[in-house]
């Protein structure tokens, strides 16, 4: 399941899903996506933080894996808005972990940001260097890597996140 696969990042990891013959299915609520950018591959328009939605979803489909793309992320509109990041960003993914933990599905990507750095001390951006966010959106993607821990010593949870960049361009 790719959630926010209709979205900008989300539709090119479909794409890229598709070409290598993975069966794919996009959970989205098109707050930000275009359901046109799918083509054909099944899709479910929900909340993430819809469990009982989500639980059906990955239940239909046998799901084993979820690519995690859905997420606010306007610095600008964090800092003036931090408790709709909290819940969407936050909350949402909780919620869909604990669906996944619910239906044993134990593998999961969440779509990351470099805004964990907050002020990077030197340039180009590794790994090594101190997280300290300095807006809601890089704190609440950060809180989420710091739970995906948790899930994983607790339910199994195999995890892995990718802190991206700007991007631009298009397929």
């Amino acid at each position: 399941m790719v959630s926010c696969g209709a979205g900008y990042f989300g539709s090119h990891a479909v794409k890229s899903l598709r070409k290598a013959k993975r069966d794919v299915v996009v959970y989205d609520n098109l707050s930000a996506g275009h359901r046109a950018a799918i083509g054909d591959v099944p899709f479910v328009e929900g909340d993430i933080r819809d469990a009982n939605t989500v639980r059906a979803v990955l239940k239909e489909h046998a799901v084993t894996d979820v690519m995690h793309f859905a997420a606010l992320l306007s610095v600008a509109e964090s800092v003036r808005d931090p408790a709709r990041y909290y819940d969407q960003n936050v909350r949402g993914t909780l919620s869909l972990l604990d669906s996944m933990v619910a239906e044993h599905v134990d593998r999961f990507v969440l779509s990351s940001t470099c805004a964990v750095y907050g002020n990077p001390i030197r340039t180009p951006i590794d790994e090594e260097q101190p997280t300290a966010p300095i807006n809601a959106y890089g704190d609440t993607k950060l809180a989420v890597e710091r739970a995906l821990r948790h899930y994983d010593r607790a339910y199994g949870l195999r995890t892995i996140s990718l802190r991206n960049y700007n991007a631009a361009g298009a397929d």
